[in-house]
């Protein structure tokens, strides 16, 4: 089906053919035609592989695939900043390359798009692990209104984010600058900078996005995660003005409590206990909440993957 050119913007660090095959062969089976690719090859110059990658990519005969080989490491957020500098599309949106779409993604979200004349929207994500087991289904379907104001204590509180999940009209998105260099929080700093910049934004109650977690040395699981996490709740802190005492006790115990996560994963148990207890104090009545909606959710997720795995991808 033919439109709007919708650009979809890869980056990729240190990967070897195996990995792109998947990512790519998603989007180009796409059902939507109008897709331009931008792949951001963000490697090091000395990167054994990566004259193997760019042969593969300059293999796949295909017109409407861009090439950016970064002569030094930018990082994700400066990657994708540079795929949306050469990005042509109308619409834009994203894809790691370890990640996928599924047929109908693009279609679907641009259709969505200008059903409501969204500046950008998001939606459902499927997360695997490394085994190919469905471990998790993200969603956001307890959005109680979608006015800026509401959405940003939503952000603030459980993280409106998912890059491979989100679409823009390509103007809007360079209007709010892009990505920025954060040391982690990328997307979540994106979601926010659209919602203070009054975007109009749309959650389409879909499920279009396949992610695979990886555990290791990211940024996200490993030992900057607490750096990070301290950075983001600075970040936060600065909207407290505005918000009910309530809402303020809630961000400052999931702070906590991610803490404590992130201290457990890297085997530091006296810091893990400690923010565990410094999280129920902060805030008890949200904790026993969120245990009652952590169970909550589970059962409700275990019969939808059951549902999905029965409709295997």
């Amino acid at each position: 089906m033919f439109g709007e050119k919708v650009s979809v913007i890869m980056p990729t660090y240190k990967r070897d053919r195996s990995f792109m095959e998947t990512a790519l062969e998603s989007l180009l089976i796409q059902s939507y035609e109008n897709l331009e690719i931008v792949i951001v090859d963000d490697s090091p110059a000395d990167y054994e592989l990566r004259s193997e990658v760019e042969e593969y990519i300059k293999s796949i005969e295909d017109k409407n695939i861009v090439y950016v080989k970064n002569k030094v490491n930018m990082g994700g957020a400066l990657a994708r900043n540079e795929g949306i500098k050469k990005a042509t599309g109308k619409y834009i949106t994203f894809l790691d390359d370890d990640d996928k779409y599924l047929p109908d993604k693009v279609l679907n979200q641009v259709q969505y798009m200008e059903s409501g004349d969204y500046d950008m929207s998001l939606s459902n994500m499927l997360i695997y692990n490394t085994k190919g087991e469905l471990i998790d289904v993200r969603k956001h379907e307890d959005i109680s209104q979608y006015n800026n104001k509401e959405l940003l204590v939503y952000h603030l509180k459980r993280h409106l984010t998912g890059t491979p999940t989100f679409m823009y009209k390509a103007e809007k998105l360079r209007k709010i600058g892009g990505f920025d260099h954060v040391k982690m929080g990328q997307e979540f700093v994106l979601m926010l900078k659209s919602i203070e910049h009054g975007l109009k934004i749309g959650y389409m109650k879909d499920t279009y996005d396949v992610v695979v977690l990886r555990h290791g040395d990211s940024i996200s699981t490993g030992k900057n995660k607490i750096s990070g996490e301290r950075e983001l709740y600075e970040r936060k802190k600065k909207y407290f003005d505005g918000f009910s005492l309530r809402d303020r006790m809630f961000i400052r115990m999931r702070h906590y409590a991610v803490l404590a996560v992130a201290y457990k994963r890297n085997g530091m148990i006296l810091p893990f206990l400690f923010y565990c207890i410094v999280a129920f104090f902060s805030s008890p009545l949200d904790v026993l909440k969120e245990v009652v909606r952590y169970f909550k959710t589970i059962n409700e997720q275990e019969k939808e993957l059951d549902n999905i795995k029965n409709n295997q991808l």
